[in-house]
Parts: C-alpha cells; structure tokens; sequence
C-alpha cells in the first residue's frame, strides 16, 4: 500500500524553527522527486520546495528561500522540511508529494498542479505561527 505520512505540525512563535517530515512506504524511494506544498485558508495550494532523489537536486520558492531546508534520508524513506525563523504567512497545512514522471524544476512551478494530478500525496500536516 503506497503512503506518504507527514508528521512535525505544531504552533509556534514568530522567529521560531520546526522540522516537518514525510515517511513514504509502499514504492521505490530512490525514483522519486519529493515536493513540499502548502495551502493556507482561503488561498491555493502552493509549491515551497522539492528534492529529487535521483540527482540530489533540491528547489526553493522564493518565500521560502534561505528559511526552509529540504532534506531525504533514503534508509529511512523520509523526506523532512526543516522550517526555520518562521512568519506568520508561513501559517498553513503543509503536504508532500511524489512523482517519478517530473523533475524538481517542474514539480516547483505554479501551473504544475493546474495541469498534472502528482502520483502521491499525503494528507497535510497543520503548520501555526503566531507574533
């Protein structure tokens, strides 16, 4: 059974760090490219950052750049988002995804979701930041 399994939500304070997670089970971990989206209320679902296993390439949005590091540990099947000097705007459901069939600099574009259903999501971990 295929699984992507986000775990690390919390509230947090302006400034402070969280470290965000995503086991995956059920497939090859090595062929995929693991995106981080977010979605905050009322507002679209968004690309933040993306690590391709097969070539170790990792992408940032630019709101996210310098603050969020994206990371994989294949013998643990888990990707992980460490969240850093967090902003209220950073306030949002935070969900991972995979697919074999896109590369990060896909994976990290805003028409990407318009057009393409990505193979696997998981089901969102609640992010809070409060000032």
């Amino acid at each position: 059974q295929v699984q992507l399994v986000e775990s690390g939500w919390g509230t947090v304070q302006l400034g402070r760090s969280l470290r965000l997670s995503c086991a995956a089970s059920g497939f090859t971990f090595y062929y995929y490219a693991f995106a981080w989206f977010r979605q905050a209320p009322g507002k679209e679902r968004e690309a933040i950052s993306c690590f391709d296993h097969s070539n170790s390439r990792k992408v940032y949005a630019d709101t996210v750049k310098g603050r969020f590091t994206t990371s994989g540990d294949s013998a643990k099947n888990t990707v992980f988002l460490q969240t850093d000097n967090l902003k209220p705007e950073d306030t949002a459901v935070y969900y991972c995804a995979a697919d074999t069939r896109f590369g990060c600099s896909t994976m990290i574009l805003p028409e990407t979701l318009q057009y393409y259903t990505l193979k696997f999501w998981g089901k969102g971990t609640p992010v809070t930041v409060s000032s």
